[in-house]
């Protein structure tokens, strides 16, 4: 197990802040980064597709000759992503350094980010998908376990982790139910390098959700979350409240169709039937307050270090 050179010694946290849908901006990453967790955000957030030129020389311009960890940008690979080409264009000419890939395996995207140096990093829910990521030159892996919010899988992170590390010592990071400090050291005790953070980050002053959106967070608790694949075709964990909004019941919610997934706008969310539905995942339940993202890492990190000193002081050496 190893860090990526991008990030040695640039963390002040083992932590990836997961790149969420409408909720990543600038704003958010800038602050991640700056409290020393990778910041990052979905190309497809920027839109129109000129405005992620804009994005990055704003989060290039406030990083600058600051000891901030490095950001990343999310790439959604599915071929009804129609800005790919052009947002790979622009990734390249700022030299992302950190590449986030998913619903979607491609070595042309690999190569391109290879080609100035930066690394690849693609989320997986299997083993098999694992295999296939590497095998097309991805350098690591997000493996998205139970309980993840947003497009999400259903294994068990010890059995994900495990199976992943049979056969491969790369850069991996894990997600799924991981809001506090704890939860990240038990990510690196399971086999991760780095835990992937999202639903804490959303109720957060930087996050670009309404505040309905943050409050329901707060709120809300592991029970709360709903697993779907009828809001984009590809299953996911979303609040029940928001569901119940939207006039349906989460109890009975219709299968989805994966035909119908569609990024070619930014998402399957358009003034589009879904767009008040709200995804989370199930470690939410120790988000009591909307809080300035700094005082969110400061808190992941006072977590973090308590649970090192407590384990050692429980297990022998």
């Amino acid at each position: 197990m190893s860090l990526p050179t991008v990030l040695e010694n640039r963390l002040s946290i083992p932590v990836m802040a997961s790149p969420m849908f409408i909720a990543s901006g600038p704003e958010l990453v800038i602050e991640q980064c700056k409290a020393g967790v990778v910041g990052s955000f979905p190309a497809l957030n920027a839109r129109p597709a000129s405005l992620l030129n804009d994005w990055l020389d704003r989060i290039e311009s406030e990083l600058a000759g600051t000891d901030a960890a490095p950001f990343a940008v999310n790439q959604i690979v599915h071929r009804s992503n129609n800005r790919l080409e052009e947002d790979m264009a622009t990734i390249v000419e700022h030299q992302v350094p950190i590449v986030i890939t998913s619903l979607g395996a491609r070595p042309e995207i690999n190569d391109a980010v290879h080609s100035y140096g930066g690394i690849v990093l693609h989320d997986i829910i299997n083993n098999r998908f694992a295999h296939k990521a590497i095998e097309k030159g991805a350098d690591g892996l997000i493996a998205v376990a139970a309980g993840a919010g947003g497009h999400a899988g259903t294994l068990s992170p010890f059995a994900l982790v495990q199976e992943i590390r049979q056969w491969f010592d790369g850069p991996l990071a894990l997600s799924g139910s991981i809001a506090h400090g704890r939860s990240v050291l038990a990510a690196q005790a399971a086999g991760a390098d780095l835990a992937y953070v999202g639903s804490a980050f959303l109720a957060t002053e930087e996050a670009n959700v309404v505040d309905g959106y943050k409050q329901m967070i707060v709120e809300s608790s592991a029970d709360d979350i709903v697993y779907s694949d009828l809001f984009t075709g590809v299953h996911g964990n979303y609040l029940r409240g928001s569901i119940e909004a939207a006039g349906l019941d989460p109890r009975n919610l219709p299968a989805g169709d994966p035909s119908t997934m569609d990024f070619g706008s930014g998402g399957t969310t358009d003034a589009k039937a879904w767009k008040d539905i709200w995804g989370a995942g199930q470690g939410l339940g120790v988000v009591d307050a909307t809080v300035p993202t700094a005082d969110l890492v400061a808190r992941l990190v006072r977590e973090y270090d308590e649970a090192r000193r407590d384990l050692l002081a429980a297990v022998p050496a």
